[in-house]
């Protein structure tokens, strides 16, 4: 009868001592060989000069040809280290800026920790496009949400200082620009002057620069209640020999005012119309409107909008 082969652990345990040593072995001596390697050293640009803007298409790497040990490779293949270009010591041409790369191999040498001696930058120089940059005045708008505590409005509306910004940057998007929002904020149950400062909203707009990151941001808050009053309804544009009635001929008109204020408003002060002209065919109602009101009083509205006629023969 066949018999199996059989291994003691201890034999199994040296067998597989050997060939872990065997392969540490191999791979020190392996990475200990010289080898030559083209590795992509990634770029970043510092201390553009203000008046310029730096085109997209600027170069975002040069190649670096390596010789060295397989450590060292395998250092550069896994950190991947980059080179950090001073654009304030590149020369400038017409429409480039011009970085000189063997007037900084010792800086380079540094950053890259490497020796140019046993290895090379396959670039001599590194061009980078630019534009101009061109400046003008952009209106800041709030994008402040104001929730007032009951009792409590305002009867402006939440101002900025300033309210305009100097911007920069590539003419095409100067041009482009008309306005400039702030971050998004929100406020609740506000009862007294608002106050504070908003941070500039620079999305998607990295190509410019602004010359203030925030502004301030400012609005009274009083005390405010509501008020009412009774208003004749004033019906415009009746065709001439037409004999309209309506209903109701007044109506109420609800509106906030600054409690101070309160005093100062009366029915008069408010002109309700209906537009005859307005009607459309088959309707028997008109839509009431208010045409004038105090310039101080906010949150309008009607206990009726809705205005029945008929047309006596």
């Amino acid at each position: 009868m066949f018999k199996r082969p059989s291994f003691k652990k201890s034999s199994l345990k040296t067998f597989s001592f050997f060939l872990g040593f065997a392969t540490v072995v191999w791979v020190l001596v392996q990475f200990s060989k010289t080898y030559t390697q083209l590795i992509e050293v990634p770029l970043k640009y510092i201390n553009a000069p203000l008046d310029k803007s730096i085109s997209d298409e600027r170069p975002d790497h040069v190649d670096l040809q390596i010789q060295d040990n397989g450590f060292s490779i395998y250092y550069y293949r896994i950190f991947n280290p980059q080179l950090t270009i001073d654009l304030s010591r590149a020369q400038e041409t017409e429409n480039n800026l011009v970085y000189q790369l063997e007037n900084h191999l010792t800086e380079i040498e540094e950053q890259l920790k490497i020796d140019l001696e046993k290895s090379r930058i396959i670039q001599d120089e590194i061009v980078i496009p630019f534009q101009f940059k061109k400046e003008k005045m952009v209106k800041v708008l709030p994008n402040i949400e104001v929730n007032y505590a009951v009792g409590y409005s305002a009867d402006q509306p939440v101002r900025l200082k300033p309210d305009s910004i100097r911007v920069s940057g590539p003419e095409k998007i100067i041009d482009s620009i008309i306005t400039v929002p702030t971050k998004s904020i929100q406020l609740n149950k506000v009862n007294n002057d608002l106050e504070g400062s908003v941070k500039i909203d620079t999305s998607n707009l990295g190509m410019l620069s602004f010359y203030e990151n925030s502004v301030k941001y400012f609005q009274p808050v009083s005390k405010f209640t509501e008020g009412s009053a009774e208003v004749p309804v004033d019906v415009i544009n009746i065709p001439e020999g037409l004999n309209l009635a309506y209903f109701p001929k007044t109506v109420i008109v609800y509106y906030q005012v600054n409690l101070k204020e309160f005093d100062k408003v009366s029915a008069s002060d408010f002109r309700v119309v209906c537009d005859y002209k307005s009607i459309s065919e088959g309707d028997d109602y008109m839509l009431a409107q208010i045409e004038e009101k105090p310039k101080f009083v906010n949150n309008l509205r009607l206990n009726e909008r809705r205005i029945q006629f008929v047309i006596k023969r």
